[in-house]
């Protein structure tokens, strides 16, 4: 699992690496134009940028919005109050937000919150039973949906040519998701079995799968 860590102050962004190093790969970058285009290139369990990067024309509000298009989980650095935090993104919603000072400790909830739920749903996918027959219920002419209350997840069961929205908020925030078989096609974004992505809060983005697929969604524990 790696973290995308956008940070422009050299000797911070040294630091904090060093912390998340000891629970995923790190890849830290200086500028939000280093930071769209690693989002451009590859997946991370999570993003942390800072709220106001220096020394580019990218801040902290575009590398949140490049997140959002790519379905990964971000979460905003700053010594701005949260409501600042929130006016300043909006209208898109930060996963989680770390005030400035913050403790060690800190830092390692915000990776490892984010770390578990990848694993809960990566489990589930892989070791979980599936949902017997009686816990679907049609959500239209091509989708099929179980809901397993207790664990906060959802499958849905899409066949070829199926198209939904809004079926992955078991609670108010974000949601973890694993296609098991086929391809999801997100936004225009194709997830592949066993592709993982993150739905952040208020997400309804429109999924179809043109052959048919099987996904599993999780519900993010715990505040920001």
């Amino acid at each position: 699992m790696r973290v995308l860590l956008v940070e422009d102050d050299a000797s911070l962004r040294e630091g904090m690496g060093e912390l998340i190093s000891e629970l995923a790969e790190v890849h830290a970058v200086g500028t939000g134009e280093e930071a769209v285009a690693a989002l451009q290139a590859e997946r991370f369990v999570l993003v942390i940028s800072d709220l106001r990067i220096a020394g580019g024309e990218l801040g902290g509000r575009t590398v949140v919005e490049a997140a959002r298009k790519r379905q990964q989980a971000v979460a905003i650095v700053s010594a701005a109050t949260p409501d600042e935090v929130i006016q300043t993104v909006q209208p898109q919603v930060a996963d989680a937000i770390l005030l400035k000072p913050f403790q060690i400790d800190d830092i390692y909830a915000l990776v490892e919150r984010f770390i578990a739920l990848r694993q809960d749903v990566e489990r589930l996918a892989t070791q979980g039973q599936r949902p017997p027959a009686g816990a679907w219920s049609p959500q239209g002419a091509h989708v099929q949906l179980a809901r397993e209350d207790a664990l906060k997840a959802v499958w849905v069961s899409v066949t070829a040519g199926g198209d939904f929205n809004g079926a992955f908020h078991p609670t108010p925030g974000g949601v973890g998701i694993q296609v098991v078989e086929g391809v999801l096609e997100v936004d225009g974004v194709s997830h592949a079995a066993p592709g993982y992505f993150f739905l952040g809060a208020g997400q309804t983005p429109r999924m179809r799968s043109p052959a048919g697929c099987l996904v599993v969604g999780v519900g993010l524990k715990g505040q920001g």
